[in-house]
């Protein structure tokens, strides 16, 4: 007799990812400006971002390293999409002789510089969610 062995899609928590990372350069993007423009995407982002984790650790029902990983996966590609914007908008207005070296950087590090940050953070909130959440 074979058994049934139950097979579940991971697949969600890589869109998910992909749709968070969107938001967060869309936020970016959008919300670029005087101070005040830039606390609401500051504010914008950490809602994406707690509703981003809640998703991971109330419905996905991952581990907080898991969690954590998604959600720093999200930062750095959103990151990623911001140096990207940064680059084509410098490519669109930049007079002659601009050095693009600084733009190429960010490309790789803005993605690195929060993605650390963001798993630390995140996993530290999964583990208090699951120290004191119980799987109902």
């Amino acid at each position: 007799m074979t058994g049934l062995v139950e097979t579940t899609d991971r697949r969600p928590w890589l869109l998910t990812a992909i749709l968070v990372a969107v938001v967060y350069c869309a936020v970016g993007v959008v919300f670029q400006g005087p101070f005040a423009w830039r606390l609401a995407a500051w504010l914008g982002c950490a809602g994406a971002y707690a509703v981003h984790l809640a998703y991971e650790n109330f419905r996905l029902h991952n581990s907080a390293r898991v969690a954590a990983l998604h959600a720093a996966a999200a930062v750095a590609l959103g990151t990623f999409g911001l140096a990207v914007a940064a680059t084509l908008h410098r490519a669109f207005v930049a007079v002659a002789g601009a050095d693009f070296r600084l733009y190429a950087v960010a490309l790789v590090a803005w993605p690195m510089l929060t993605a650390l940050p963001a798993f630390v953070v995140a996993l530290i909130i999964s583990s208090v969610i699951a120290r004191f959440h119980t799987h109902a």
